[in-house]
């Protein structure tokens, strides 16, 4: 279809409005879903982070890698479970994830932004000691192996690669003080270096729409509405650590947050840079 003219132009301006808004500013993108599967997402996905930053934009790409990690497990005979959404990792699970997160995924996702002219650099939690962690405990006293927990964080190398015009792609796994690997959730960990980089933005790609209540998209929700959704059960499985990631990245500084359907091509542009967004905006 054919856009008039008109329509074009304040699309431009619409678009540029936000351009010298969000300039030098850092955003963190929690990237995952469909979008790292389908290989024209892949693509789209890259122009649109190279599009960001020579705009002036500092992005900052944590990826998951959920149905890789499941395959590669299942090839080699490994269980698959997941309680509350979070992988039971056991330690020969750990040895698979952190091979095809930190490895497999990572560099692919480096190769397709440094193909269009990017200049990306792979990181695990590990490196730098980004992402110090722990052993997570389940509420429910539920023994979820090596699933860790945040303790802190340490942006320093990312900072000075951002200084540089690098551009971090950094996967899930975080280290203990004894050394111990751990897989972490990755909206958790991207909602941790969006705080700790005092990120003006962070993005969450999805397969779906964003949050839905009666399958209802919603455009626009506070971080108490999110708590209360999560309570009541309206929010559950996989999206409840990313919805507590969400409330955890705005009620520490990040001023929103946004859910979006990247499967969606140029999902990310057509969030950042029009008024009314295709996802759900999460404020204070």
């Amino acid at each position: 279809m054919k856009i008039p003219n008109k329509e074009k132009r304040e699309l431009l301006i619409e678009a540029l409005s936000y351009i010298n808004k969000f300039s030098n500013k850092i955003v963190v993108i929690k990237y995952g879903g469909a979008a790292m599967i389908e290989e024209n997402l892949k693509v789209s996905f890259a122009q649109d982070i190279i599009l960001l930053q020579s705009l002036g934009l500092k992005p900052v790409i944590v990826h998951g890698g959920g149905p890789e990690v499941s395959h590669a497990m299942e090839k080699l005979g490994q269980k698959v479970s997941f309680i509350d959404g979070l992988r039971v990792t056991s330690a020969e699970n750990l040895k698979v994830a952190e091979m095809v997160l930190s490895g497999t995924i990572n560099k692919e996702i480096i190769a397709h932004i440094n193909t269009f002219g990017g200049k990306a650099v792979g990181l695990s939690g590990k490196d730098g000691n980004l992402i110090e962690a722990k052993k997570k405990k389940h509420r429910k006293g539920i023994d979820l192996g090596y699933v860790g927990e945040i303790e802190k964080t340490n942006p320093e190398v990312l900072e000075v690669l951002l200084r540089e015009g690098f551009l971090p792609v950094i996967s899930p796994i975080g280290l203990g003080k004894d050394g111990t690997t751990y897989n972490v959730n990755a909206d958790t960990v991207a909602s941790y270096i969006a705080v700790a980089l005092k990120a003006n933005k962070i993005i969450f790609m999805t397969d779906v729409d964003g949050i839905l209540i009666n399958n209802q998209l919603q455009s626009i929700l506070k971080t108490q509405e999110v708590s209360r959704l999560i309570s009541e059960g309206t929010i559950q499985g996989g999206m409840v650590p990313k919805a507590q990631a969400v409330m955890y990245t705005v009620s520490y500084g990040v001023p929103s947050a946004h859910v979006i359907n990247g499967t969606d091509p140029h999902a990310v542009i057509a969030e950042l840079f029009t008024d009314e967004g295709i996802g759900t905006k999460i404020v204070p």
